[in-house]
């Protein structure tokens, strides 16, 4: 008889901890949820049912009593012209820097896919941008378009013309914060674009041009279609970002002239500190989030509908 053999193995035990292994061990894991999701319920769920409650009341912000009013912050909605401009402009924000930001994201990661010197230092300097704070990024270009000693007003004068209010005008500085909003973030969809077209494999496209595809015809029919988990991530992010649009505004205009340049977001400030309107600001805090749920989940939704046709 050997060593080995005269060992006797201690018996394992009926409803042991060993044999509850796996259990004990998932319920270990989702532990591990409790951290984040108090904060999430601290941070997110709860401002937001507050903000609820809030926006049935007429308190203005400061004194600690309120009462109770109903729909009537709703109903003012419908019937406040400001808020209407505000929406409107929220939709050029939103929808104008995604379509930007998709056509100028989606030609740069073309263009630095490609085997190139210096392509990387190119990706870091487009990227760079988007860890900057939209504070300082607005005010650079504030005093780049400001009247007296703006940098571009230095240049058209330079070339023989004059100087232009560019941040005056309610039309020139809705489409300047789009621009300037589009600039910073590009780097963003550039990114996204550049992962999906790393994805697809290089024989698709040997393939295409065995069949006589040009290079249209393999950008339409392979690059595309092979790309659309991408535009779907790219455009959800980006609309969100741009129907929240904040800083940019706070900093360039102020929500002005007037309050031709507010997206809904800057008018909520301006409603809660400025006009001491807390619960009909909290109304239009309510409304924004419905509308950017919506479109978020009706674009999330064509988008992955159409990746399904094309698969």
């Amino acid at each position: 008889m050997t060593a080995t053999s005269s060992l006797t193995l201690p018996q394992r035990r009926r409803g042991s901890r060993s044999s509850a292994s796996p259990r004990f061990a998932r319920r270990s894991l989702n532990l591990f949820y409790v951290p984040a999701l108090a904060v999430l319920a601290l941070f997110t769920i709860w401002p937001l049912l507050n903000g609820i409650v809030l926006s049935f009341t007429n308190w203005n912000g400061y004194s600690p009593g309120r009462s109770f009013i109903g729909l009537e912050n709703y109903g003012r909605l419908f019937a406040d012209p400001i808020f209407h401009t505000a929406l409107f402009n929220t939709f050029i924000y939103g929808f104008g820097s995604t379509l930007i930001q998709q056509v100028v994201g989606l030609a740069l990661a073309l263009a630095l896919d490609r085997a190139m010197r210096g392509r990387n230092v190119a990706r870091a300097i487009i990227y760079l941008p988007v860890l900057v704070s939209p504070v300082v990024m607005g005010t650079m270009y504030y005093l780049f378009f400001s009247y007296n000693s703006g940098g571009l007003n230095d240049l058209v004068v330079a070339l023989g013309g004059e100087r232009t209010a560019w941040l005056s005008d309610s039309n020139t500085a809705i489409a300047l914060i789009v621009l300037v909003n589009s600039l910073q973030f590009v780097g963003i969809s550039m990114v996204i674009y550049l992962a999906g077209l790393q994805s697809i494999p290089v024989m698709y496209y040997e393939a295409a041009r065995l069949d006589g595809a040009g290079a249209l015809q393999q950008f339409m029919n392979v690059t595309v279609p092979l790309l659309q988990p991408a535009f779907a991530t790219s455009i959800v992010l980006n609309l969100i970002g741009g129907l929240k649009l904040f800083d940019v505004i706070q900093v360039l205009t102020g929500g002005g002239p007037g309050y031709s340049t507010n997206s809904v977001s800057t008018l909520i400030s301006t409603a809660y500190f400025d006009n001491q309107t807390a619960g009909y600001a909290s109304a239009m805090g309510v409304a924004l989030f419905i509308l950017i749920a919506v479109f978020t989940l009706f674009a999330n939704t064509m988008l992955n509908r159409k990746r399904l046709e094309l698969q």
